[in-house]
C-alpha cells in the first residue's frame, strides 16, 4: 500500500474514532503523525515536529487566556447586562440581541461564547415566551457570524493557514462574509419560527402574567414548534464547552451594577488588542499574552485562575491535526488529493463536493479539525487557479461551520440542554430537522454566493 492511501486511511479512522468516542481528535493526530511517520515514511522525530503550527499555539493559548480573564472578572456580564438593557420592553429585539452579543463575544476571541450565552438567552425565552429553537439557533448563528475576525480562534487559524500557502488572502473578506451569511439566516429564522408575532408585545405584557406568557407561548409554537431542555451526544467542534456561568441572568434587568475598576481596564484592554491586532497588524498571539500578563498584573486576584480558562482540549486539537497534516505532506498526500480533485475537470464542481465533504463531515465531528485538513488538502487545488482562491476559502469555512447547529455538535448540544419546561424530544426532533436542511442547503449556498459568481 503506498504512503499516500495509507495515510488516508489512517486520517478516516482518526474521525471515525474521535466522531464515535470521547477521545480528542489531536491526542490521535500526534500518535499517528508518530507511527506514520516513523513507521512508514521513516522521517525521525524532529522532521514530524516540523508541521508542529508553534504560532499558531501561541495565538490560541493567548486568545483564551486573555478572554479566561475577561470571563473571570464579570466583564462578560457587564457587557451581556448593557446589551440586554438595549431591548427596553421589546421582546422581538431579544433575540437579535443574543445573536450581537455571542458574534461579538466569538469575534474578540471567546472561544466558549454559547456556553455563556445560551443558558441566559434560553432563560429569557422561556421567560417571555419566545420560541426556544428561535432563541437558540439565533445564539448559534451569531457565534458563527463573528467566527472569522483576525483576532478569534478561527479566524487566526484559517488567516495563518491561507498566508502561509501564499495564496490571495482576504481576512475583511473571512471577518464579514461569514456575518452576513448568518445575519441572513438569522432573519430567516426569525421570520420562520414565530418572531414576527413577538412585535408588538412587550416585557411588561408578559413579565407576572402567566396566562399571557401561556398565550405567547402558543404563539411560538404554532409558528414554529415548541422546544425542550434535553441533552444530546455532543462532539467536539473546536468549541471549548467550559461551562456556564452559575446563574449569570439575575441583575441583568434590573439596577444597573457598580462597574469595578478591574472590569474597565480589561474592556480597555480588549479594546486595545483589537486596535493592535487589526490596525497595527501586530502579532495575535503574543499581543493578547502580553494584555493578558498586564491585566494579571494590575489585579492578581481578579485574574487568578485565567490559565485554567484556556482551552486546552482544542489547542491539543488544532495542533495535533495540524502536526498530522505536517506529516501528511512529507507522504505526498497532499499532491496526491489535489491531483484526484483537479482530474475531475471542472474545478466548480469539484469546490461544490470539497463544501460538501467539509460540511458533512463537520456536522459529526471537529469543525477546526476538518478546516485544518480540508484547507491544506485544497491549497495545491487553488494554486492551479480555476476559481479564486479567497471566495473559495470563505465558502469552505462557511460550509464548515455552518452545520454546528446540529445537536451532536457542541454548540446545539448547549442550547439543547439550556432549554426549559418543554417536550425535550420533539425539541431534540426538531433541531434536528433543522440542522438537516443546513447540511443540505448551507454548502450549496456558501458555494452559490462566494464561488460560483467568481467575484472574490
Amino acid at each position: 500500500m503506498s504512503p499516500e492511501v495509507l495515510s488516508l486511511i489512517v486520517l478516516l479512522v482518526m474521525f471515525v474514532i474521535a466522531t464515535t468516542l470521547p477521545v480528542n481528535m489531536g491526542v490521535l493526530g500526534f500518535s499517528a503523525a508518530f507511527l506514520l511517520g516513523t513507521l512508514a515514511l521513516d522521517l525521525t522525530v524532529d522532521e514530524i515536529l516540523a508541521g508542529f503550527p508553534a504560532g499558531l499555539f501561541l495565538t490560541l493559548a493567548g486568545i483564551t487566556y486573555l478572554f479566561g480573564i475577561a470571563q473571570i472578572n464579570g466583564t462578560v456580564d457587564l457587557l451581556i447586562r448593557g446589551a440586554i438593557r438595549l431591548v427596553g420592553g421589546r421582546i422581538a429585539a431579544i433575540p437579535w440581541i443574543m445573536f450581537a452579543v455571542t458574534a461579538l463575544l466569538v469575534g474578540i476571541g471567546a472561544l466558549f461564547a454559547v456556553a455563556i450565552v445560551a443558558p441566559i438567552a434560553l432563560r429569557f425565552a422561556f421567560r417571555y415566551g419566545i420560541n426556544p429553537l428561535l432563541m437558540g439557533m439565533m445564539v448559534v448563528h451569531g457565534a458563527l457570524g463573528g467566527a472569522f475576525t483576525p483576532i478569534s480562534v478561527y479566524g487566526s487559524f484559517v488567516n495563518q493557514l491561507v498566508g502561509d500557502s501564499g495564496l490571495e488572502s482576504s481576512p475583511l473578506a473571512l471577518t464579514v462574509a461569514p456575518l452576513a451569511f448568518n445575519a441572513v439566516i438569522g432573519v430567516l429564522v426569525f421570520v420562520a419560527f414565530g418572531g414576527r408575532q413577538l412585535l408588538s408585545v412587550r416585557t411588561h405584557d408578559v413579565a407576572a402574567q402567566p396566562a399571557a406568557r401561556e398565550a405567547v407561548e402558543a404563539s411560538a409554537v404554532t409558528s414554529g414548534g415548541s422546544g425542550s431542555a434535553g441533552t444530546a451526544p455532543a462532539r467536539d467542534h473546536g468549541v471549548a464547552a467550559a461551562g456556564s456561568p452559575e446563574d449569570p441572568a439575575p441583575g441583568h434587568e434590573g439596577t444597573p451594577e457598580r462597574v469595578r475598576p478591574e472590569q474597565l481596564v480589561t474592556v480597555v484592554a480588549l479594546l486595545a488588542f483589537a486596535v493592535c491586532t487589526v490596525v497595527f497588524d501586530l502579532d495575535v498571539g503574543f499581543t493578547s499574552i502580553l494584555l493578558g500578563a498586564l491585566l494579571a498584573l494590575v489585579s492578581p486576584r481578579a485574574t487568578k485562575g485565567a490559565v485554567d480558562k484556556i482551552a486546552w482540549s482544542t489547542v491539543l486539537l488544532i495542533v495535533g491535526v495540524l502536526t498530522y497534516v505536517g506529516v501528511l505532506q512529507e507522504a505526498g498526500t497532499i499532491e496526491y488529493v489535489s491531483d484526484a480533485i483537479a482530474g475531475l475537470g471542472a474545478p466548480l464542481l469539484a469546490a461544490l463536493l470539497i463544501c460538501y465533504l467539509g460540511g458533512i463531515a463537520s456536522a459529526f465531528a471537529s469543525s477546526v479539525a476538518i478546516l485544518g485538513v480540508m484547507i491544506p488538502l485544497a491549497i495545491p487545488f487553488l494554486q492551479q487557479g480555476g476559481i479564486g482562491a479567497v471566495g473559495f476559502i470563505v465558502a469552505l469555512a462557511i460550509a464548515t461551520t455552518v452545520v454546528d447547529v446540529s445537536p451532536f455538535s457542541t454548540n446545539g448540544a448547549l442550547v439543547l440542554a439550556n432549554a426549559q419546561d418543554i417536550d425535550r424530544d420533539r425539541f431534540y426532533r426538531q433541531m434536528l430537522g433543522y440542522a438537516a436542511v443546513v447540511v443540505v442547503l448551507g454548502p450549496l449556498l456558501a458555494w452559490a454566493v462566494f464561488v460560483l459568481p467568481g467575484w472574490l
